[in-house]
């Protein structure tokens, strides 16, 4: 009796849901999304999967999530009425926060309103200062009215960030001790808890978000797991952290702000596991679905992380260096780039009579015209059904008819029209431009990075990356393209592929002149024992930890720091020389230059990872050799050099064993390849399409 895992991912138009056997069978679903309740999407799509493949609910031994709950409550305002208590003169940090907007010439730019009332932000006298020595004691008068306006409001959850609480707790842990004793119903987050890293702003920032959307996650969490409890399933939920890797549900309800960008890293961590298995260490990801497109590098075979990213400023660029519109949040995360250029972004024209792609999305309701379900705008969608790379009759194997005309009435009205184009000239000039946008988040990982694009393999998925990523290859005169099994739901894989991981930080803010390797050591060893001990309540013995130590370090006088990774063991002088000559090369590589400056430490980071015993890659999956819905050719625009061709419709199952060129189509259930002409289709030993540019 085959046992399955099942991979949730939510997007913003389709949940995808995967069933994974043991024997490699695979069952993968798309199912709308349901935005007004995420889980009953989920729910519908895991009963529906059961049902389909009459097994029984005890058959399933392992259920991965990721989600976009907590993103959606920060973006639309729902998360819980959120109090801050800081020190005395820090009220208004988040108003503060850093020196620079995304726009700089645009004079009516307001930032997004900070996630707590002013009112609402409480100041406590006491001061510490960086060594951690009170220079002020706590007054606990002012505690105890803090205390007292937070009852009588009414909040649900309060945030504590003091001044330099990183480097001493005490006063911190007072506040919160007194509110656990007069208000135990209140959701508490205390930033020497949740991250005891310098910078005032980016430590308060990173644990007001954490309140404001901890309550929305935990009644979120708990309904999931209860729907799961009632149709049976009672194995733990693990949930797909930012950092790419799987947190249990009560971590991710006490630190939900870990979670923020679960569903775009499991893409990334399924890639990851793909890049393993083929030998190949240089790839770059394109993850496009119905609301945004997302980029990733994954270099020398490790996963690029960010310290920090922002949420809640609308979509990125996709431009490194266009920051400050939304609120920090200080955690590591897989080092992405994103863009509003999904299947349903709208094509409209500006009042300057300019072309526009995103990022407004119609979402999942109403969808793109073409899905028949009351939306009117032109889409990406609509214009790759036009031009003949989507079936003109169906999607997802057929169980989701599409109406051709309606995606042509709305090209026409909105786009072809106003500009005095045809219909065909409309929808290749989306398509391209879309194809532009994506272009900048795949050069926002790579060559703003000083990394060439060329070196990379491009791995698409999503429903969209495959019929994009010929193109966006050729602009980024990338020769290779892999388009893994199962693309339109890749990212669920990826949450079948993670470990379980764990990150820990504290601030050790020195120069290598001024460093204590006994200081250093005793520090580094409190944090890996906290992340093994993490991992043994969990279950793992100590021979399946693996734990990783990186620093965050810079010159001397520099703002930014980079993460490099610590050699492992006890810390030695021959250790250090290695970190700062790793230093050096990242630092060249990421900004062109070395100079003779002084070393700095920053902050020291840890990563425990929870290693299965077995393989969580199967050695094969059973692919469908499906059809293509009888057609065995349609006719395909491959803009004004080729014009329409005759392009052959096939499946991954028939290509195996042959090598075919393009122009060529492959229909999948979840998804479409378009291979153009100058490029050739083939079959891996792992059932990949490979896609080589002819020369």
């Amino acid at each position: 009796m085959s046992a399955y895992r099942i991979g949730v991912d939510i997007g913003g138009t389709f949940t995808d849901v995967v069933f994974l056997g043991s024997d490699g069978s695979v069952l993968a679903r798309k199912i709308a999304s349901t935005p007004d309740d995420y889980s009953r999407a989920v729910l519908t799509g895991i009963e529906g999967g059961i049902q389909e493949l009459k097994i029984s609910s005890g058959q399933v031994s392992e259920v991965g999530h990721g989600f976009t709950v907590a993103t959606n409550a920060i973006i639309e305002g729902r998360g819980a009425q959120t109090a801050l208590i800081t020190t005395d003169g820090f009220r208004d940090v988040l108003e503060f926060r850093r020196n620079r907007i995304p726009r700089l010439y645009d004079l009516y730019y307001e930032k997004p309103p900070t996630l707590v009332k002013r009112q609402n932000r409480l100041e406590v006298r006491e001061r510490m200062n960086y060594k951690g020595e009170v220079l002020r004691p706590l007054d606990k008068e002012d505690v105890d009215r803090a205390v007292d306006r937070i009852l009588k409001s009414g909040i649900r959850s309060v945030a504590i960030s003091l001044l330099h609480s990183y480097a001493n707790p005490e006063h911190e842990e007072y506040i919160a001790k007194v509110i656990r004793e007069r208000a135990p119903d209140i959701i508490l987050t205390v930033s020497s808890e949740l991250l005891p890293e310098m910078k005032e702003y980016e430590r308060t920032s990173t644990t007001v978000i954490n309140s404001y959307v901890r309550p929305v996650v935990d009644s979120y969490l708990t309904r999931l797991a209860d729907g799961l409890k009632d149709m049976g399933v009672t194995v733990p939920l693990g949930v797909m952290q930012s950092n790419g890797g799987l947190a249990t549900t009560q971590i991710a309800k006490e630190k939900p702000v870990y979670c923020i960008e679960s569903g775009p890293a499991a893409g990334v961590v399924g890639a990851f596991h793909l890049g393993k298995r083929l030998g190949i260490d240089n790839m770059m990801t394109l993850d496009m679905g119905g609301t945004t497109a997302k980029a990733c590098m994954i270099e020398d075979g490790e996963m690029l992380q960010a310290p920090e990213y922002e949420v809640g400023g609308g979509i990125s660029a996709g431009h490194r260096l266009l920051k400050g519109a939304g609120h920090i949040l200080r955690v590591p995360a897989i080092d992405l780039a994103e863009v509003g250029a999904g299947g349903g972004s709208i094509a409209s024209v500006d009042k300057s009579g300019s072309l526009r792609v995103g990022p407004d999305s119609s979402g999942a309701v109403p969808g793109p015209s073409c899905y028949n379900n009351g939306g009117t705008d032109a889409t990406v969608t609509d214009s790759d059904v036009i031009l003949g790379y989507l079936n003109p009759e169906h999607l997802l194997g057929g169980a989701f008819p599409i109406d051709r005309e309606k995606a042509s009435k709305a090209v026409i009205d909105h786009v072809a029209n106003p500009l005095g184009l045809s219909e065909i000239e409309a929808a290749h000039g989306i398509h391209l431009l879309v194809n532009s946008n994506m272009g900048r988040a795949l050069r926002a990982v790579s060559s703003e990075r000083g990394r060439d694009p060329r070196r990379f393999v491009l791995v698409a998925f999503g429903g969209g990356g495959p019929v994009h990523a010929a193109g966006l290859a050729e602009m980024l005169d990338i020769t290779k393209v892999i388009v893994p099994p199962f693309p339109g739901v890749f990212s669920s894989f990826g949450l079948l592929y993670a470990d379980v991981e764990h990150h820990f930080v504290q601030t050790y803010f020195k120069t290598f002149q001024e460093l204590n390797l006994d200081d250093l050591n005793g520090i580094l060893e409190g944090l890996w024992g906290e992340g093994r001990s993490q991992l043994r309540e969990e279950g793992f013995a100590d021979d399946s930890h693996e734990v990783v130590t990186q620093v965050d370090m810079k010159y001397e006088g520099q703002v930014s720091e980079l993460t490099v990774y610590l050699p492992p063991g006890t810390v030695t002088p021959e250790n250090l020389k290695k970190l700062s000559d790793s230093f050096e090369e990242e630092h060249e590589r990421t900004y062109g230059y070395r100079t003779d400056a002084t070393f700095q430490l920053v902050n020291l980071r840890v990563i425990a990872r929870g290693l299965s015993k077995e393989s969580r890659i199967p050695d094969s999956l059973d692919i469908p050799s499906t059809a293509n819905g009888g057609a065995s050719q349609r006719s395909v625009y491959f803009g004004p050099g080729h014009g329409f061709m005759d392009a052959p419709v096939t499946s991954r199952g028939a290509l195996a064993g042959k090598t075919m060129s393009g122009p060529l189509i492959i229909e999948e259930y979840d998804s479409t390849t378009v291979v153009p002409p100058g490029w050739k289709a083939s079959i891996d030993q792992w059932r990949d399409v490979v896609l080589d540019r002819e020369e």
